[in-house]
């Protein structure tokens, strides 16, 4: 299954550059970018009559645990940029079956969209499925770059519950919240000189890292009401996410959001951001201007 969106290159053959999740929050803007910048490009997809239009690229029907559409789709590129699965429990095998794919598909580098800290005792859960993923990488034999990026500070006003408290086992430890907007300029950075990054690992902050307390009041700025920040012990906040119903990996990968945060293990901030996009990292604050 492949949909043309639209293409005036003139050329019939397939553009060097694939993105992965070009329906979310991230693949759409790096697609964005890059056509932009005259890229060509095939955009990956389950749905890809919801992939964006744009000049020069191509949405071709894919699914990361479906081994034989993820080649498909893949002939032809040389270059992919993998943005994440959505979290599931299996998550890192759909992972395996699209690096897999890549490799059948030709595919010579892999841009992957891991997190700040990957490793197998990461607190945060999900942590540890990347860097299952980034193993699985290495192994594949294909060339490689990790873009490793703290939490999204697009992401804080969402933890904010109705009655404008932020609740979680975070303590006072600090986060380095990164800008969607920062991420994407990055990636599409990446894949327009790849070559400079091959073999690379990069951690995507923001300028400074934040005590939670410090992010309620950046949200209460920008909202114009009063945000507070409420610790939890690591029992409350299972208790408090228990009614939602949700399976045990879920309710793990919650928690040890904050219980990553309260370990120090997002709190270092990286000059990566300023050194591939020649700008500097985008403050919390100006993320949410607006946007509450």
């Amino acid at each position: 299954m492949s949909t043309t969106v639209q293409d005036t290159s003139g050329s019939a053959t397939t553009p060097e550059i694939a993105v992965t999740g070009v329906t979310g929050r991230l693949g759409g803007r790096v697609a964005r970018r890059l056509a932009e910048r005259g890229l060509r490009q095939t955009m990956l997809a389950r749905s890809p009559e919801r992939a964006p239009r744009l000049v020069g690229a191509e949405a071709r029907y894919a699914e990361f645990g479906d081994h034989g559409s993820s080649v498909r789709a893949l002939r032809g590129a040389q270059r992919v940029l993998m943005v994440s699965a959505s979290e599931s429990a299996e998550r890192v095998s759909q992972h395996r079956s699209f690096v897999d794919a890549a490799v059948e598909a030709g595919v010579r580098h892999l841009v992957y969209v891991s997190f700040q800290g990957a490793a197998p005792d990461a607190t945060f859960t999900l942590a540890r499925a990347h860097w299952e993923t980034e193993q699985h990488i290495r192994a594949s034999g294909l060339d490689f770059t990790f873009l490793r990026d703290n939490f999204y500070a697009e992401l804080m006003p969402e933890l904010v519950e109705a009655d404008d408290v932020l609740r979680g086992p975070a303590g006072d430890g600090r986060v380095a919240v990164v800008s969607l907007e920062d991420v994407a300029d990055a990636a599409a950075a990446v894949l327009t000189t790849p070559d400079e990054h091959l073999g690379s690992t990069y951690d995507l902050t923001g300028p400074r890292a934040l005590t939670l307390s410090e992010v309620a009041e950046v949200l209460s700025e920008a909202a114009g009401r009063v945000i507070t920040y409420r610790p939890e012990s690591v029992a409350e906040a299972y208790r408090s996410r228990a009614s939602h119903g949700v399976p045990e990996w879920q309710l793990d990968a919650w928690v040890s959001t904050y219980t990553a945060i309260a370990n120090g293990e997002l709190a270092e901030t990286s000059p990566a951001v300023p050194r591939l996009t020649g700008h500097p990292a985008t403050p919390l604050a100006t993320v949410v201007a607006g946007r509450i």
